[in-house]
């Protein structure tokens, strides 16, 4: 997400560090290559020019000119306008109201609407509440089996019915009412391109069901045309919200920086995988110090929360600490991580590290396979590594698709672990607490 961005800026800045000295000249000469990046990226040429206009009057600024790190001060001049530009603050979904609160969710084919109906509901599940998910899409047979199935997978109501569009609506938020749902996410029809008769449609439904929120989902991987799809259909629906689709698959980032200013509506989500879980709440602040390079720690500690379990992690910090850890331990811990999603993501996020890595190649593989090898392990072997002679190692190997040489360096870096964590346990408990991973 926002990679090709990101390295571009992180270049620059690392050319504006270097200035011992800025004048109005070399501002402007500077931010005549943000301009160049940003258009480059996809952003919209309106928001760029009066993005730059603005970067440049508070630049050139005694304030900025006189600091003793001037390039420093631009690059936080640059930071806040980000952030202004993204949105300012989070704008949580509203669904307030007496129930069933109804959310409308629009968009053209392709764009992830369906999926992000059902990533929704889960969120809503685990903040407690009791989601109904209804079938609007009439012309796309597989749009109602595939809200079926992540129904079915969440545990959620889903209602469909035969007939028109009009008649769903209503029977719907009648059915939620009757089994005590709320919200009811409505997935509306899209089509491949915008056309009135779609729209006269969905202005119907809307007068309908009365939504409280009208997301418009948009595919991030599109950029402009996500800008100017949100546009036409915030005229005729006037929408509450943007969610940004495939943001996983988009180094550019061109739609998360222009739909904002565009429609003048606020992104609320941001998609970044295909698993239910990959559905994050957009912080204008939080993206803005992914793009520059800064890392996301608020959003990695809220994963780290969401998926580790905390007595899991309180009992292993006491097995490291007494040096009683084992495979299976060590098993649980990787999972728990995996949720967390790609390990290249995870690392970007931590102050620091993203820009260090952005030209290095993290080997998603390698959890896989050291996974591998010890789910190849018998649950004896795995709580007692020792017992693992030479046919055993050969065993492991072969069925976890690993060399011989795999497996051995494993049991090796293990027992060099657990060597480490008596060290610290020797010197004193105090040092080891706390910690959530044998890594």
């Amino acid at each position: 997400m926002f990679d090709d961005l990101t390295q571009k800026l992180d270049s620059f800045f690392r050319v504006l560090r270097g200035r011992g000295k800025l004048t109005e000249d070399n501002i402007r000469e500077a931010l005549r290559d943000v301009r160049r990046i940003m258009l480059g990226s996809d952003v919209n040429f309106k928001v760029v020019k009066q993005f730059i206009a603005e970067v440049e009057q508070r630049a050139i600024g005694a304030e900025v000119l006189k600091s003793v790190t001037p390039g420093q001060m631009v690059i936080k001049i640059i930071h806040d306008r980000l952030v202004e530009l993204l949105g300012g603050v989070n704008t949580p979904l509203d669904i307030s109201g007496e129930p069933p609160v109804v959310v409308m969710v629009a968009g053209l084919q392709g764009s992830g609407k369906t999926t992000f109906c059902g990533k929704l509901a889960k969120r809503l599940q685990k903040k407690g509440k009791k989601p109904m998910l209804a079938a609007a899409d009439i012309y796309r047979p597989a749009a109602i089996e595939q809200l079926k199935t992540l129904g079915a997978s969440l545990g959620v109501e889903v209602f469909s019915l035969p007939g028109d569009v009009l008649t769903i609506g209503k029977e719907a938020v009648k059915e939620a009412s009757r089994k005590g749902c709320d919200p009811v996410i409505f997935d509306t029809a899209g089509r491949l391109h915008i056309d009135e008769a779609m729209m006269q449609e969905l202005a119907a439904l809307k007068a309908l069901i009365r939504p409280k929120e009208i997301l418009f989902v948009a595919d991030g991987m599109t950029g402009q045309d996500a800008v100017k799809s949100a546009e036409a259909f915030h005229q005729v629906l006037d929408i509450t919200g943007v969610v940004l689709t495939k943001l996983d698959g988009d180094a550019r980032g061109g739609a998360a920086l222009s739909i904002r200013a565009v429609t003048g509506k606020p992104i609320k989500f941001i998609g970044t995988g295909e698993k239910l879980d990959d559905l994050e709440p957009f912080y204008p602040d939080r993206i803005a110090s992914r793009i520059l390079g800064k890392g996301d720690i608020v959003s990695l500690v809220e994963k780290a929360q969401e998926q580790v379990d905390v007595k899991q992690a309180e009992k292993l910090a006491l097995k490291l600490r007494e040096a009683d850890f084992t495979f299976e331990d060590f098993l649980e811990q990787m999972q728990q991580i995996k949720n967390m999603g790609p390990l290249g993501d995870i690392l970007k996020m931590i102050p620091g590290v993203g820009a260090k890595i952005k030209d290095a190649q993290v080997d998603e593989n390698a959890l896989k396979r050291t996974e591998a090898i010890i789910l190849s392990m018998t649950r004896q072997e795995r709580n007692n590594p020792n017992i693992i002679n030479g046919s055993r190692r050969l065993r492991i190997s072969q069925g976890s698709g690993t060399s011989v040489q795999e497996v051995n360096q494993l049991l090796k870096q293990f027992e060099q672990m657990k060597k480490m964590m008596k060290q610290f346990s020797h010197r004193g408990k105090k040092g080891m607490r706390g910690m959530p991973f044998p890594f």
